[in-house]
């Protein structure tokens, strides 16, 4: 991937007040992205986005609940407004709940996961797409979870969640293949973010059986998944699409 393939290009990343989303738009501002930016943690994306202007990065950045379709084409057209084109979509916020028997998950469960992880990145494809179609093509990188390929004991809802992110992923990356837009998800392994960080509350022991679940036998590192979605979202990478790609530490592999 050569770096200046970014230059210039117009990038949204929902979830842009951390973790991932915020490690990304790091990166992206250094590569000379333009970049569109949204979260419903007000504060925390302020931040984010002053720090990029600082650097000399082009930054809109507003609040965006992806689970209100209003807050998306909100987010996508004032992007829009402002480059004038939008070549790569993010939509990368999510969320998880806490750890239950599926005999035990209630609805209030399945609605809020499916609000954020599944319709947020719906309503995020959907406008994307809209804007790529009148510019002749561009990218969507979807983000799922290991537990969008595969089961997830005690997180049925969230699981649920993110399998429908692969579907979704898989079903528009065949229905505008041939209008030269890409889709494709990436599916992590637990890795150190704030959503997993925050909900062990500093429990190393919970970390550290986590980490057994992999052959590696260690949690993720946010730059090896942020490294991926690079990768995933390059321009060269021109003939992937339809893709749900584990980072993994291989425990897909088993």
């Amino acid at each position: 991937m050569q770096i200046e393939n970014f230059h210039n290009k117009v990038i949204m990343i929902t979830g842009a007040a951390s973790g991932f989303g915020k490690l990304l738009a790091e990166q992206l501002a250094g590569l000379g992205a333009r970049l569109i930016l949204g979260d419903r943690n007000e504060t925390g994306l302020a931040e984010v986005a002053a720090l990029l202007r600082k650097s000399g990065a082009e930054v809109v950045a507003m609040r965006c609940d992806v689970s209100h379709e209003a807050d998306v084409k909100a987010l996508v057209d004032a992007g829009v407004k402002n480059f004038g084109r939008l070549d790569i979509g993010v939509n990368n916020a999510g969320l998880s709940s806490p750890m239950k028997s599926l005999l035990d998950t209630e609805e209030s469960d399945l609605d809020i996961n499916f609000a954020v992880n599944a319709k947020g990145v719906f309503f995020g494809m959907k406008y994307q797409i809209k804007q790529m179609l009148t510019q002749g093509g561009g990218t969507v990188l979807n983000v799922s979870s290991m537990a969008g390929l595969g089961g997830a004991p005690k997180l049925a809802a969230y699981c649920a969640s993110k399998h429908a992110v692969v579907g979704l992923t898989k079903t528009a990356a065949i229905e505008f293949g041939r209008k030269n837009i890409r889709v494709n998800a990436i599916c992590p392994f637990y890795s150190l973010t704030p959503m997993v960080t925050d909900s062990l509350a500093g429990d190393l022991e919970s970390q550290q059986l986590l980490a057994t679940g992999s052959p590696m036998k260690r949690l993720g590192q946010p730059q090896e998944i942020v490294s991926v979605m690079l990768m995933l979202c390059a321009p060269e990478n021109s003939y992937m699409t339809g893709q749900a790609i584990a980072v993994d530490g291989g425990v897909s592999a088993s």
